[in-house]
């Protein structure tokens, strides 16, 4: 694939997990500063990684909380929460994903993920209502 198809398929996939109106916010914010990141995230996190046929997006998903929040990056964390449930994982699944985190990143990690995850579920939850 080059880098053109590339960079289109990251961003239907970006669209698909994270959502228009986050793709559109990251779009408009881009400066040039951040231009050459914003392309690196696309076509190789999205336009690569998360459209390789080995895993699918539910399983990357909760791949992707686990190391966000063993690695404390609580705002990327909020987002992926977010885009775990469009890729089908159940509330349920992020809690348990969180007590796996405790075992192998340590307690006060997966806790403070724990509290994100709680708060982005919250408000899906009042968004629904």
């Amino acid at each position: 694939m080059d880098d053109e198809a590339r960079a289109g398929q990251g961003t239907r996939v970006r669209r698909e997990v994270l959502g228009d109106a986050h793709v559109d916010r990251a779009v408009a914010a881009t400066t040039p500063l951040t231009a050459p990141f914003q392309d690196l995230v696309t076509r190789y996190a999205w336009g690569d990684v998360w459209s390789r046929p080995g895993l699918d997006r539910r399983t990357r998903s909760m791949l992707t909380l686990a190391l966000l929040a063993a690695l404390g990056h609580d705002t990327e964390l909020a987002l992926h929460v977010r885009a775990a449930v469009t890729n089908g994982v159940t509330h349920d699944e992020i809690g348990e994903v969180m007590v796996h985190t405790a075992v192998y990143a340590g307690v006060p990690v997966a806790n403070s993920a724990l509290a994100v995850a709680q708060q982005v579920l919250d408000e899906l939850t009042d968004e629904e209502s």
